[in-house]
């Protein structure tokens, strides 16, 4: 498949997964009409390659032509990895409201709980929707993962209070942070389903803009 067409493939794939294909009509305008199904019957337009028409598909068609986006080793991986990655994120902005002196850093403690519990959620729904073959959990040294605080740092976080707390809670997070990103670039690399890329790049945009705002605390 060359390049157009993989983009065609993808640009599909992507529209019948957000469900944002135009569904024509015959009690459309007349240009539009002139691509409807002849019996009035929907079809879905899908563009064409760069610089060719849009094509009409059936759904049926549609659906046949929608890439495989079922989920690989590298998408089960990153969402189980990630769960755990968040969970610490949570424990260590947990900390703050306490300890924490500076008013931006607890702000961003919120900001961070008020991000990752939800995308935990949604974590957790997808691997039940899409449970490991053969049930397996893929057990993982969980410390190992990029930007994961030792238990020795999490100990010293809890500890800290004031200026000390600020210190130490920006320079653990923004390392966290820049783990995520590195979990999230090989799950962009590596895996296949749709809504991972989407989890994904969710993870990039939000935890980029937060490094930039901890470095600004620092």
């Amino acid at each position: 498949m060359d390049m157009a067409n993989a983009l065609l493939g993808r640009f599909l794939g992507a529209a019948l997964t957000a469900g944002l294909l135009l569904t024509l009509t015959g009690c459309q305008d007349d240009d539009a009409g002139s691509r409807a199904a002849g019996d009035g019957s929907p079809v879905v337009v899908a563009p064409g390659k760069p610089g060719g028409p849009a094509r009409t598909l059936s759904p049926e068609q549609a659906a046949r032509e929608r890439p495989d986006d079922s989920p690989n080793a590298a998408d089960h991986a990153y969402v189980r990895h990630m769960v755990e990655h968040h969970r610490q994120a949570l424990a260590m902005s947990a900390l703050a409201p306490d300890r924490a002196s500076a008013e931006g850093v607890k702000r961003l403690a919120e900001r961070i709980s008020a991000a990752q519990g939800p995308e935990i959620g949604a974590m957790e729904k997808w691997l039940s929707r899409y449970p490991a073959p053969g049930g397996d959990s893929g057990g993982h040294d969980h410390a190992a993962m990029p930007g994961m605080a030792t238990e020795q740092q999490l100990a010293e976080l809890t500890a800290a209070r004031g200026a000390d707390f600020d210190r130490l809670f920006l320079r653990l997070m923004t390392a966290h942070h820049q783990g995520a990103l590195k979990m999230a670039g090989e799950a962009l690399a590596r895996g296949n389903n749709v809504a991972v890329e989407e989890m994904a790049n969710e993870v990039v945009a939000t935890q980029s803009a937060e490094i930039e705002r901890m470095r600004a605390l620092g």
